[in-house]
């Protein structure tokens, strides 16, 4: 199973969290927000799968796609598009066109934390769906983690120690099955606020995965 159902209750704290955004927005001027489990956005075909934290509470929490409608898909999707990954324009909300060619998004935590922390248990217990999603793509060549949770979620997905791949920014892992586990600082708004990120420390990355996503199968 790729994701959870739309009323997933398998956590807790995220499922009453969910309930109590529930009623926090029903009157909310944007619209009826998405406040489910964010499916997935892009093809199974697709070579790079990149993978986030979880979604954002007003960004994909209200929209229903990942990394959309928060500062951090401002980033992402400028990377997607300059670097061939997408077509179309970013316009911030699921139905703006914006389509994903060689790529997918997903999110370690599928559905909203409160304070955007979701708990290890939390994190452990969505990584079923990361793994039927990392199963699911067969020409899969890179994974792009955002962030040291998403590394970590990574390779508890693909059953790999994670004492062997240590994280950090720009750190590109070569895994047994031929596949590359890339990684990045978390394109938040907090991370470019304080310059642990630059827009050129991100293009950077993607500059480096180019190569492998360009060769023939």
């Amino acid at each position: 199973m790729l994701a959870p159902e739309p009323d997933c209750r398998l956590c807790p704290r995220l499922a009453s969290f969910r309930d109590a955004n529930r009623l926090r927005f029903a009157a909310s001027d944007d619209g009826p927000w998405h406040n489910a489990p964010v499916p997935s956005f892009g093809p199974l075909e697709a070579r790079l799968l990149v993978v986030g934290l979880a979604p954002g509470l007003r960004g994909a929490n209200r929209t229903g796609r990942p990394f959309t409608g928060d500062w951090a898909g401002d980033l992402l999707y400028a990377a997607l598009l300059r670097f061939g990954f997408a077509e179309g324009a970013y316009g911030e909300r699921a139905g703006d066109g914006l389509v994903l060619t060689e790529a997918r998004i997903c999110n370690a935590v599928r559905c909203v934390p409160p304070e955007n922390r979701p708990t290890p248990a939390e994190v452990a217990t969505c990584n079923r769906f990361l793994a039927a999603e990392l199963a699911a793509m067969p020409r899969l060549r890179v994974v792009l983690a955002l962030g040291a949770v998403a590394h970590l979620a990574v390779l508890r997905a693909l059953g790999l120690r994670q004492a062997s791949f240590r994280f950090a920014h720009g750190a590109i892992h070569a895994l047994a099955d031929g596949r590359l586990l890339a990684d990045s600082y978390h394109c938040s708004r907090y991370n470019t606020n304080t310059g642990r990120l630059t827009e050129a420390m991100f293009f950077r990355v993607f500059e480096m995965i180019l190569p492998t996503l360009h060769e023939k199968p």
